[in-house]
């Protein structure tokens, strides 16, 4: 299969929050902000794959800076690696301040999708090619973060997570 770069997979939504997506202060449902991530991280591990895919996993949330009622919001998505039959999307949210037009980053997560054929069970997926120092960044991250996880659900050995080990050595 031929490796795609992460820019192919890029998804970005922009939006208003309104006044039913609200808390009781006036800022954006963690909730809604999730389903939003989620919609993203979807698309963009779509595009990367090109098949359905189904969130396996939310793997990390940050909600640094609330969003308040009547925000633009911009929910930007794409696949940052690409492993056998899944795909890790980092997800940046910004809020546009609405008079000069800055962006602020006011929240991120990592999902992870795995790609299926029609009766549901797990295909395989192209690799990623990383270009930007960001990408890069993100791409060597996604192998720590997934060995973590193993060894965490019991499915590999610490010494076995050979990059994760390197972080301590």
């Amino acid at each position: 299969m031929k490796a795609r770069h992460p820019s192919e997979s890029l998804a970005i939504l922009t939006d208003f929050v309104l006044t039913g997506e609200t808390n009781s202060l006036n800022n954006l449902f963690g909730g809604e902000l999730l389903a939003r991530m989620d919609r993203a991280a979807g698309i963009a591990a779509g595009r990367h794959s090109r098949r359905v895919v189904v969130t396996a996993s939310v793997n990390h949330v940050a909600f640094n800076k609330a969003i308040p009622l009547g925000s633009v919001v911009t929910v930007e998505a794409k696949v940052s690696r690409a492993f056998t039959s899944s795909m890790e999307v980092y997800i940046d949210v910004w809020v546009e301040d609405r008079q000069s037009g800055d962006k602020t980053k006011a929240n991120e997560a990592i999902y992870t999708f795995v790609a299926v054929n029609e009766s549901g069970n797990p295909v395989e997926v192209p690799p990623i090619e990383p270009q930007t120092d960001l990408e890069k960044e993100r791409y060597d991250a996604a192998l720590r973060r997934k060995q973590l996880s193993l060894v965490l659900a019991g499915k590999m050995k610490p010494n076995d997570a050979t990059e994760l080990k390197a972080l301590f050595i």
